[in-house]
């Protein structure tokens, strides 16, 4: 069988990821909608807070190792076995810092019992989730995105079929905490099984390597570290500032644009083991796989945009069936008019991280989380939700301008139309469609129908034009 061409191989593997993140997303939002609806606005917030300390410490103490290892990897797949047994090792002893520096944080903190106790039991996840890391920046290097849709999919479909048996019984977070736990040790057995078909572990340690690791990894730990807690000060500024009540909310209108934030990760995720080895071939070859990869994106984000302002309302109605969350839907139009920039922001960091300059991305963070700190003080304590959506919107906006000056200074410019003009195309005959159809107001499922049908086609007719099809 013939080897996949670079594009056939960046389509399988964003495919592959789409999967992933698509079921991983659809599983977060169905849940936050059946929390929503069964547990209350309040319950949901303990849960998102307790989600956010998470994430928060789950990537400092591991996705700074799986970006390093993704990247290593893919340059000199031959020292693979090493990596799967020190890093392990490494990860495990990083995962265990990071609950523990967890745990003081929230007892610190100003939180009731009940929210610390679910904080507490949430971040007993970080473990099995980091470790998983290992596996998965293998099969990433390995461009064998498939294996990790093979290993996740099935259990994220399982676990959240199990999760709302439990709402439905009146079981309360601890037992769905429970089953995320053990769901992400399900799956590290399952990819340590794929990866033993293939691959002959080094059963030793490497003292030399895992010293090696930590400080060429220092930097990727400070830049997903501040990165992931950019992503998330909102959210705990309003825990702080706030209730967990409002966070419930604020957390539910944020999720309606996860279809975006699944698809633009996925495709930037894919894209970015061909960018590591563009490198070596010139800025051009950059310039080529960047403006591919942003013009997918904006083709998915600006149409978008465009459907969130015209039925966002009654996407959150149809959701949530709740006066609360339907009354803060301009918080929605605010958030999501980060998606425009959104596209850009994530391949510049991409690309900067190819080309060895992840210091910039530390740069980056750094005056992100300082910018995002300070205005949202200042805009949650006068404002509440409100304040925290115009906080969002600051953190995107700094957060691009920043990247595009170092990509532009250290790297090259793109060719702005060339990347937009197709986006922009598909997103003006999208407004046409919902102009129409706000004309004559369809039922919403049938607005949704019509709509992605019709982005369906737009998409699908430029596609085939620009490549050299009937219409070019």
């Amino acid at each position: 069988m013939p080897p996949m061409s670079e594009g056939r191989k960046l389509a399988f593997n964003s495919i592959a990821m789409l999967a992933n993140r698509l079921t991983q997303g659809i599983a977060t939002f169905v849940l936050t909608a059946a929390m929503a609806r069964t547990l209350g606005a309040e319950v949901l917030g303990q849960y998102l807070l307790a989600i956010s300390y998470y994430y928060i410490f789950v990537y400092l103490a591991s996705q700074g190792f799986k970006t390093l290892f993704t990247r290593e990897l893919t340059r000199n797949p031959e020292i693979t076995p090493v990596y799967l047994v020190s890093g392990t090792l490494l990860q495990l002893v990083f995962g265990s810092i990071g609950y523990v520096a967890m745990a003081i944080v929230i007892f610190i903190l100003p939180y009731s019992d009940r929210t610390s106790f679910i904080c507490y039991i949430t971040g007993l996840i970080i473990i099995p989730f980091s470790l998983s890391n290992v596996t998965e920046a293998i099969f990433q290097a390995q461009e064998k995105m498939h294996i990790i849709a093979f290993s996740t999919v099935p259990i994220y479909l399982l676990r959240l079929l199990a999760m709302i048996w439990m709402m439905q019984h009146q079981h309360g977070l601890p037992y769905i905490i429970g089953i995320l736990f053990g769901s992400e040790v399900l799956i590290l057995l399952i990819q340590w099984i794929f990866l033993l078909r293939t691959i002959k572990p080094k059963w030793q340690i490497d003292r030399d390597f895992i010293w090696k690791t930590i400080k060429a990894a220092r930097t990727f730990f400070a830049i997903e570290g501040i990165g992931i807690i950019a992503s998330r000060i909102d959210v705990l500024i309003l825990s702080l500032l706030g209730n967990e009540a409002l966070i419930g909310i604020y957390g539910a209108i944020c999720q309606l644009l996860q279809p975006y934030f699944i698809v633009s990760n996925s495709v930037a995720l894919a894209a970015f083991p061909s960018m590591s080895k563009a490198v070596a071939e010139g800025k051009d070859k950059q310039r080529q796989a960047a403006q591919k990869t942003i013009e997918i994106l904006l083709s998915i984000s600006l149409p978008f945009l465009v459907g969130i302002f015209f039925v966002g309302e009654r996407l959150i109605v149809f959701i949530y069936q709740d006066p609360s969350f339907v009354k803060e839907a301009i918080v929605l139009h605010i958030i999501s008019i980060a998606l425009i920039t959104g596209g850009f922001s994530k391949i510049f960091s991409y690309l900067l991280m190819a080309n060895g300059l992840e210091k910039l991305n530390l740069i980056e963070v750094v005056i992100t989380n300082i910018v995002g700190s300070l205005t949202g003080i200042v805009l949650i304590s006068q404002y509440k939700l409100l304040g925290a959506a115009l906080m969002s919107l600051s953190l995107s906006l700094t957060n691009f301008i920043v990247l595009a000056y170092f990509v532009y200074s250290r790297l090259f410019p793109l060719q702005l139309w060339q990347v937009m003009r197709r986006p922009l195309l598909i997103s003006f005959l999208m407004s046409i469609v919902f102009l129409v159809l706000d004309r004559i107001h369809p039922d919403f499922i049938v607005t949704l129908i019509i709509a992605v049908l019709a982005y369906i086609i737009f998409a699908g007719l430029i596609i085939f034009r620009k490549s050299g099809g009937v219409y070019s």
